[in-house]
């Protein structure tokens, strides 16, 4: 599987998730570098602390004439004299003629030192190792043994340091950095996403263009794009332009066909009237039907060649009275109510359509109500305000139509009660308009006892 198909569609979450990804891992290596080197420059100043220590606890201790041991070290640092500080100092006698013991008075308790068969001092006489304190605090121990005068007197010196306090320091440096990083990172993050959004700007002002001309407020995108984004909008106004060219086109040449058929057809049904008889009535039986079925496709033909097209606008309201009077006057012995909704409704589609659509359903119900026949137009519950809709809804109070028979009602030509007059063409060719606008015809029963059709199509929004 692809990963462009696993990531969102959005072209602004992609960046600003893979600049956020890019900005995280950026502050996260930039922080364990700066800690690393935190560390290392704290561990050189640590140990140079030591064995700065040492050197002056080695320069301030001696032995006398007897051999004992003596000296007033002062290093210049009172966690010596704090008791557990962490921070001690210790001189033992190493040879046989070295008498006593020195100590800080931070020390209160002795702190072991492992055998020298574990932990050998280096040529320069020195070890280091770690050790447990008397607080419980992790020791670093620099540890030497020196000659004290000529009579090879030997003591070893010890200069401890609180291990602990150490990397507490460097815990909280560390929390520091990763803070502070963190907020960086985040304003960062921000500022990035602020200007990615702004970047695209350009490209929400196309799509916006892009659906003023397909809701029809617009014949072309206006406005001053960016130099990436001009050509983008410069081809789209070439095709703009070049569909309406190919429209034009596809009408006129719709038109000439319904003029050079309409003289042949004609003739035919004079003829076929003149002949009189079987033969005639036949005649005048097929070309009147050649003539609906040619008046079928080249509707058809004609929506095919507008359907990619800009999307035309018509007022439902006004072409539902329009049509309801009409069918009134035909029809004067039934009832025909019409429902408006408050709002204004606008079919995203061609006039002449809509009444074909209104037309066809309302003749229908017409023929074969009894008495009534209802018409509405409403707005679904569910509607989708990206892709808003609205319903047609005709009603009559006839026989109905079974729910079994219904998708047989919708094929061409198909006449499901012979004894009516008609060509089987109008719920087909409702039918294939609803599909060309990319609507939906529904059928049912309706409360009055009759057919319910029910037709959902396009409207726009301004």
């Amino acid at each position: 599987m692809r990963l462009s198909r696993l990531l969102p569609r959005s072209l602004a979450f992609r960046v600003i998730a893979f600049s956020t990804i890019w900005a995280v891992a950026a502050m996260f290596v930039i922080a364990t570098i700066i800690s690393a080197l935190f560390r290392q420059a704290s561990e050189r100043g640590f140990e140079s602390l030591l064995s700065a220590h040492l050197f002056n606890l080695i320069s301030s201790v001696g032995v006398d004439e007897n051999g004992n041991l003596v000296g007033t070290p002062n290093l210049g640092d009172l966690r010596f004299n704090e008791p557990g500080s962490g921070w001690y100092w210790s001189v033992v006698p190493v040879s046989d003629n070295v008498e006593g013991e020195l100590s800080s008075l931070s020390l209160t308790q002795p702190v072991a030192s492992p055998p020298t068969s574990e932990v050998p001092f280096d040529r320069d006489f020195q070890r280091r190792y770690f050790e447990f304190g008397p607080e419980g605090e992790l020791l670093e121990v620099l540890e030497s043994e020196y000659l004290l005068d000529a009579a090879d007197r030997i003591a070893r010196f010890r200069m401890m340091g609180n291990r602990t306090e150490f990397e507490q320091e460097i815990s909280a440096f560390n929390r520091q950095v990763f803070v502070y990083l963190g907020l960086f990172g985040l304003g960062m993050i921000a500022i990035n996403a602020a200007a990615i959004l702004l970047g695209l700007q350009p490209l929400r002002r196309v799509r916006e263009a892009l659906a003023e001309i397909r809701e029809g407020r617009s014949q072309r995108l206006e406005g001053e794009f960016p130099s990436e984004i001009a050509p983008l909008a410069e081809e789209t106004n070439a095709l703009i332009e070049n569909n309406r060219r190919i429209v034009e086109r596809a009408r006129t040449q719709v038109g000439n066909l319904a003029h050079s058929l309409k003289t042949p057809l004609a003739v035919l049904l004079n003829e076929g009237r003149s002949i009189g008889a079987g033969k005639g009535q036949i005649v005048v039986e097929q070309a009147t039907a050649m003539q609906q079925q040619v008046e079928h496709y080249l509707q058809r033909a004609r929506m095919a060649a507008q359907r990619e097209s800009v999307v035309f606008r018509t007022p439902v309201g006004p072409t539902m009275e329009r049509m309801t009077r009409v069918v009134q006057k035909l029809a004067r012995e039934k009832e025909v109510s019409l429902s408006l909704p408050a709002e204004e409704i606008t079919f995203a589609g061609e006039r002449e359509d809509l009444e074909e659509i209104t037309g066809n359903l309302l003749e229908n119900a017409a023929k074969w109500s009894r008495s009534r026949v209802r018409v509405a137009i409403a707005v679904p519950r569910e509607d989708d305000p990206a892709q808003p809709h609205f319903q047609l809804i005709v009603e009559d109070d006839g026989p109905g139509i079974p729910e079994e028979k219904a998708r047989e009602a919708l094929q061409r030509g198909r006449r499901l009660d012979e004894t009516k007059p008609g060509t089987g063409l109008g719920l087909a060719i409702v039918s294939d308009l609803v599909k060309e606008y990319g609507g939906r015809l529904e059928l049912g029963r309706s409360d009055l006892g009759g057919l319910r059709a029910v037709v959902t199509l396009r409207r726009t929004v301004s």
